[in-house]
């Protein structure tokens, strides 16, 4: 199941004008990770989401999450040897890549400069690690990693 079109049973939200491969929900993405030896989780957070908030726990599919930071805290500037970073890793062109951050918005913005890059095909989680706002202003409830009860941890 390496590279190129996911199954026709997948969401995956897409348009030519979005610049990369497209937006997949969190609880669709394991589906993937799991039947593509190949596939790559790349967590953009920053190394206090990683350590404060936690991370996907892709032990059971025998991988690890490849985190680098999209943007580098304090400051949140771009963090410009992210595909460096990614290539050190040893990530080809490809593989299929599916970015994750706290809500879809880094992951966005990293999907289309690695694919603009040549790497991937290139996916954004859509609903991140955290998921939406709820009315109380608060994520964790409606959306993401967590909530659709994906493995997790806090190191």
């Amino acid at each position: 199941m390496s590279g190129g079109t996911l199954s026709d049973a997948t969401t995956v939200r897409t348009s030519s004008s979005e610049g990369y491969a497209g937006d997949i929900p969190a609880a669709e993405t394991w589906q993937h990770l799991a039947g593509d030896t190949e596939a790559v989780l790349v967590d953009v957070r920053t190394n206090a989401e990683w350590s404060y908030v936690g991370v996907p726990d892709l032990t059971s599919l025998d991988k690890r999450p490849l985190n680098v930071s999209w943007k580098l805290f304090p400051a949140m500037t771009e963090n410009a040897d992210f595909q460096g970073q990614l290539e050190a890793a040893g990530l080809q062109p490809g593989q299929r890549l599916f970015f994750l951050c706290r809500s879809g918005v880094r992951s966005r913005a990293a999907a289309r400069a690695m694919t603009e890059a040549g790497l991937g095909p290139c996916y954004n989680i859509s609903d991140g690690f955290e998921g939406d706002r709820s009315e109380a202003k608060r994520r964790g409830a409606m959306g993401g990693w967590r909530h659709a009860g994906l493995p997790w941890v806090q190191e």
